[in-house]
């Protein structure tokens, strides 16, 4: 491996660590309805339960802390991997196939985040894709 394997494998860290805790303050900050039109879409989404079957109802409020809840973790969990075998010093071949992984992962779920939200979860994600490939191909693949 390359010298400059530590600095991206960190800044890959860091930008995973970034990306859970931005998108962990949306579990702490409360949708604020701006006009009557907002006050109903969140009263409805927060309040209204649908009926999924074997006696389960959620709201729409209770699915999205879901999905939202999972999409920090798995960050947290990319983070602590990441960590955890950089600490470990594992061989480089094992470094690759586990980055391609991720990178395979992530970019997925940017080109979600791309189609599906708005500015700030992409940026962070493009980021932590980004930091990625950096690590990848110029840090542990052969040149």
């Amino acid at each position: 491996m390359l010298s400059n394997f530590s600095f991206w494998i960190w800044g890959t860290i860091i930008a995973q660590l970034l990306t859970a805790f931005f998108h962990s303050l949306s579990f702490i900050a409360p949708a604020k309805p701006r006009n009557e039109m907002e006050k109903q879409l969140v009263e409805i989404t927060t309040t209204y339960k649908l009926d999924m079957g074997a006696g389960i109802k959620r709201s729409f409020y209770s699915l999205f802390i879901g999905v939202s809840s999972c999409f920090t973790i798995i960050y947290m969990l990319g983070a602590a991997l990441n960590w955890y075998f950089l600490k470990a010093g594992i061989s480089a071949g094992i470094w690759k196939g586990f980055l391609l992984i991720q990178l395979i992962t992530y970019s997925i779920v940017f080109l979600l985040q791309v189609r599906f939200t708005f500015l700030p979860p992409i940026i962070v994600t493009g980021l932590v894709v980004l930091f990625l490939a950096i690590t990848l191909f110029l840090s542990v693949l052969p040149v």
